[in-house]
C-alpha cells in the first residue's frame, strides 16, 4: 500500500501536522522517528528532518527506500524574498534551485547541478491541487491566504540580510528562501518520485528577521498544517 510522505525541517512544523494525524504509529530508522498514521483515512508517514540541505536529503532518501512513497510533500516556514508577499502568505514552489551550489568553475550557471540541472520543477497534478484546495479555502475564510506558485531557492544559511536576499531575488527570481525544499526536490527527482514543496512566510531579511521568524514560525506552521488537512483527502 503506497503512503502519502510528509517531510518537515524543525519540530514545531512537524508537531503541527501530528496533531491532525490518526491511528497513529512511531518507527525509528537511523535514529529518525517515522510517524506512520492517517490523514482523513489516506496513509501518510510523517518525519522532522532537521534543519539544512545534507538533512533533508538524507531523510528524504530514507523516507523512500523503507515506506512505498506515492509521492512527497515538503511543508515549514520560509523567508521572503518577493517584497509582495507579507507574514503568512503561501509559496507553492513551482520550480526550486540550490542558491548556494557553485560550479561556475566548470562553465555551469550559478545554482547547476550535474545530472540534474538548474531548476527542479514540482509535480504538475500536485501544483494545480493545493492551489485550487487554497483557493476553496479562501471561499470559507474571512482572513484571505495570499497564494503565490513560484520560485523556492534553498541554501545552508539562514538568510537574514538584505543585500543576499536581493542577490538571490535577483538571480533566481526567487520568491522565498529555506534551507531544505530544493535538496528534497533533488532527491524526489532523481528517484522518480513525484514531489511538492509548500511554504508559509515566517520573515523577511532584514538583519533582524531571527525575531519575526521565532514569532511567526507557529503561524506557518498552523497555515501549512490546515492546508494540507484539506488537500490529503
Amino acid at each position: 500500500m503506497k503512503n502519502i510522505g510528509i517531510i518537515a525541517a524543525m519540530n514545531e512544523e512537524m508537531l503541527a501536522i501530528k496533531s491532525i494525524m490518526k491511528n497513529i504509529e512511531e518507527e525509528k530508522v537511523y535514529d529518525l522517528m517515522f510517524i506512520k498514521g492517517t490523514i482523513n483515512e489516506k496513509n501518510c508517514i510523517l518525519v522532522e528532518s532537521g534543519v539544512g540541505k545534507v538533512n533533508s536529503s538524507r531523510t528524504t532518501q530514507i523516507l523512500i527506500d523503507k515506506f512505498n512513497i506515492e509521492y512527497v510533500i515538503n511543508v515549514g516556514s520560509a523567508a521572503a524574498s518577493n517584497n509582495e508577499l507579507n507574514i503568512g502568505d503561501i509559496v507553492i514552489g513551482e520550480t526550486l534551485v540550490q542558491h548556494d551550489f557553485d560550479i561556475t568553475a566548470f562553465g555551469h550557471e550559478k545554482g547547476y547541478i550535474s545530472n540534474v540541472g538548474k531548476n527542479i520543477k514540482s509535480d504538475t497534478e500536485l501544483i494545480k491541487k493545493f492551489d485550487s484546495v487554497i483557493k476553496n479555502m479562501n471561499n470559507e475564510i474571512e482572513d484571505k491566504i495570499n497564494i503565490k506558485i513560484g520560485v523556492i531557492a534553498s541554501g545552508d544559511i539562514f538568510c537574514t540580510e538584505e543585500m543576499m536576499k536581493n542577490k538571490i531575488r535577483s538571480k533566481f527570481n526567487a520568491d522565498a528562501i529555506e534551507m531544505e525544499g530544493a535538496a528534497i526536490a533533488q532527491v524526489c527527482y532523481l528517484d522518480k518520485i513525484p514531489f511538492i514543496v509548500i511554504r508559509s512566510i515566517s520573515d523577511t531579511p532584514n538583519g533582524n528577521n531571527n525575531i519575526t521568524f521565532e514569532k511567526y514560525l507557529e503561524l506557518a506552521a498552523d497555515r501549512c498544517k490546515k492546508i494540507l488537512e484539506k488537500f490529503i483527502l
